[in-house]
């Protein structure tokens, strides 16, 4: 739970990032279908840019008001943080191998690059049969976020 909930803009602004029964449970259901089967598969350490938001925490980093990580369902992944595994074989072990409900290639390289590696992954999940399948790409257009779908 502290891999999930830590954040150093709720620390420094003195937010309160304690997630409600509710989103405890989205978080341990992405945590089983998501996260711990990439741990097992690479047999390495991942680590979480970002998971769970508070809705205040949400607003003072400009996130989207529909973003996922907002109910525990979204996790922010950075492989590099270890070096052990890049953030491309992370998103192409994920949208080959697991079931998820959005994933997203978020910047860095162009995904059609071959070894193409995103600055981090975007990877929700929603326990209720739900999950569609999402593949998208984040860029930049005149300096604001956009995203396309990919194949």
């Amino acid at each position: 739970m502290a891999e999930v909930t830590k954040s150093q803009t709720a620390t420094r602004l003195g937010i309160d990032n304690t997630p409600t029964v509710t989103h405890m449970v989205a978080l341990r259901d992405i945590a089983e279908n998501v996260f711990e089967p990439i741990r097992n598969h690479f047999g390495v350490p991942v680590g979480i840019s970002s998971g769970y938001r508070s809705k205040s925490l949400n607003d003072a980093i400009g996130g989207s008001s529909r973003s996922q990580h907002c109910h525990g369902q979204a996790l922010d992944i950075d492989a590099d943080i270890y070096g052990r595994i890049t953030n491309g074989e992370l998103f192409r072990y994920i949208r080959h191998g697991l079931d998820f409900d959005q994933l997203i290639w978020e910047f860095g390289d162009d995904p059609s690059v071959a070894n193409g590696n995103p600055a981090w992954v975007h990877v929700s999940f929603v326990n209720d049969g739900t999950n569609r399948g999402e593949v998208l790409k984040a860029y930049r257009d005149n300096g604001r976020v956009k995203y396309k779908k990919i194949r």
